[in-house]
């Protein structure tokens, strides 16, 4: 109850902020409010009780003072934390962001799969729209074209008919949605092969280069690494121009600082820059790797379209099993190059993002009046300093408590994190928020609690934001006892261990079960046979020879005939005397009887 109750109070006093700085001109964020809200009641100088309720008198202090940080005019400290919070809302993992490119490549897909998938034509001019309906899902799916493209309508219409004729539509339709969907996903990888294969074939190079099939890959390699090295090495400049300035103005000696420059300002923009050369290295390191995953793809895709060749030109006919598969893997690869492109794209859009946040450094120590300080100093790289250092290395037989790495006996030991990212935490704390590539490490918390900008520069924003300033002097024991060592872990189970025996086709619907039943049934009233129309596919003419009619007779004779009563007469009087009369008797049936 108290945990929400104060959830509510931040909140309200967050909304308080935000109109007063709108009110005063200046456009700030929840996130960058909320940020400086708790920035402002850790700062030791602010004299806020941790663990107290806070006054009526407190809360308005807290108001004032986030408002006058906010509404800051040409404030490095303040673009820092703005620079910050961009970049956490911006940049993903490469990982993560290739999920995000698939998921919205999906949510693209989702409107005109579902028609697919529910139409029921039944006419022919339906089962053509449902036809154009494929080939706008290949064209999606490849990334080759707009379907308002009408050459890549018509390339991506004749690639389909050659892996999926229109007669095969209706025996399409009858499958089920899940069938149906994995079809479909199967027909756009090969008519993405197809139009790779057949935009290869129409050139007479003999080693295929993706980078003509695909301008845009190559301006964007160009634009996007070219423009993130040359944003690199004018930071990493203005990072040693400002270093050695604020070395030389803060040195031990008085008499050899310079006493004309803010050093307050210098330190501001110190930090701002040495941000932005923190997330401009991330940047390089994402856009290396996809330059070497490009040309890794490069050379696999020329690998794949030769022998993909080699299969089809050998051979007047070739079996689907055989090259179907070597027309996905051109397609597999093809999607990966559009995801290394994309990446590449998202990368040098942060790049571009960023700079709004250095101008106020930049502003303040304008270049000729920067390289004017410089010349008094001693201008130094990173790799410089380092070097100079390199040489000294620590007894380990003073402190046999800790465990110590070298480079001879760990592996990639300049790969490892750091504390602090590297920077000097004693440099930092008694040079006055010096910031030193260097690894001593002391009184950093105390320090950042008056710097917020520090705590994601040197990585302490995972910190408790409680923790009090301790004395600076403690013994080994009591910082041994505050220091705890935590680590990321995690643990893999198979879900099954053992076989899980799972029907993926299994249907639970009665009236599903009773389709198949129907459908099973009239199969056997049923009889196989072909028919060829003006739409079959490779109609071909036939012609048959036959022998003319000749004209003839013939005269033939009939036997006709009629059943009528026998002729039948009976004598009476041939046994008798010699002398007896004989005496006729007629015995003929009747005709009409």
């Amino acid at each position: 109850m108290a945990r929400s109750l104060a959830k509510n109070v931040i909140k309200i006093i967050v909304d308080e902020i935000v109109r007063e700085c709108e009110r005063r001109g200046a456009a700030v964020t929840e996130p960058l409010v909320l940020f400086m809200v708790k920035a402002v009641a850790q700062d030791p100088r602010n004299q806020f009780e941790y663990g107290q309720l806070l006054s009526s008198q407190d809360v308005q202090k807290l108001k004032e003072l986030c408002v006058e940080r906010l509404t800051e005019k040409c404030s490095p400290a303040l673009d820092t934390i703005k620079m910050q919070l961009n970049f956490d809302g911006s940049y993903t993992p490469r990982q993560d962001f290739l999920e995000e490119i698939h998921q919205a490549l999906e949510s693209q897909l989702v409107q005109i799969t579902r028609e697919i998938t529910d139409a029921r034509a039944m006419t022919r001019e339906e089962l053509e729209t449902v036809y154009h309906q494929v080939v706008f899902y290949t064209l999606l799916c490849s990334a080759m074209g707009s379907p308002a493209d009408t050459n890549a309508v018509h390339e991506a219409t004749a690639a389909l008919q050659s892996v999926f004729p229109q007669t095969d539509l209706v025996s399409f339709l009858d499958l089920s949605k899940r069938d149906k969907e994995q079809r479909l996903q199967e027909l756009a990888a090969l008519v993405t092969g197809v139009r790779l294969f057949m935009g290869a074939s129409s050139r007479e190079e003999e080693q295929f280069d993706i980078f003509q099939s695909m301008p845009a890959l190559t301006e964007t390699l160009e634009v996007a690494s070219k423009s993130i090295k040359k944003e690199l090495s004018l930071t990493e400049t203005l990072v040693w121009k400002y270093t050695a300035v604020l070395e030389d103005a803060t040195r031990p000696d008085p008499e050899c600082r310079q006493q004309d420059v803010s050093i307050v300002l210098l330190r501001q923009a110190l930090y701002n820059v040495r941000q932005h050369q923190a997330f401009l290295r991330v940047l390089q390191n994402d856009a290396d790797l996809c330059v070497s995953h490009v040309e890794t793809l490069r050379t696999e895709l020329s690998a794949q379209m030769k022998l993909l060749r080699e299969t089809v030109q050998s051979r007047a006919a070739v079996l689907k099993s055989v090259v179907y598969p070597l027309l996905k893997d051109l397609s597999k690869l093809w999607r990966e190059l559009q995801d290394e492109a994309a990446l590449l794209n998202k990368l040098d859009d942060i790049t571009l993002s960023l700079q709004p946040f250095i101008t106020s450094q930049a502003t303040m120590f304008p270049e000729t009046y920067l390289d004017s300080l410089v010349e008094t100093a001693e201008l130094k790289t990173d790799e410089q300093r380092l070097a100079e250092t390199g040489h000294e290395r620590m007894d380990p037989a003073q402190m046999e408590t800790q465990e110590w790495l070298t480079s001879e006996t760990t592996t990639n030991l300049t790969g490892l994190p750091l504390q602090y990212n590297g920077f000097c935490g004693y440099t930092l704390v008694h040079r006055d928020g010096l910031l030193l590539p260097d690894d001593v490490i002391a009184g950093v918390m105390t320090t950042s609690k008056h710097f917020p900008e520090l705590l994601k520069l040197l990585n302490l924003h995972q910190q408790p934001l409680c923790v009090h300033p301790k004395s600076e002097v403690q013994s080994e024991e009591s910082l041994q006892e505050m220091a705890i060592t935590r680590s990321d872990s995690g643990t893999q189970t198979d879900i099954h261990p053992i076989i899980a025996n799972i029907d993926r086709l299994y249907q639970w619907n009665e009236w599903e079960h009773r389709r198949k039943a129907i459908k099973l049934a009239d199969l056997r009233t049923k009889a196989t046979h072909s028919t060829q129309t003006d739409l079959s596919y490779m109609r071909r003419e036939s012609s048959t020879q036959t022998w003319l009619p000749k004209e003839a007779s013939t005269q033939t004779g009939k036997g006709d005939g009629s059943s009528v009563p026998r002729p039948l007469t009976y004598l009476a009087g041939l046994s008798g005397p010699k002398n007896a009369p004989l005496i006729s008797f007629n015995l003929t049936r009747p005709v009409d009887e």
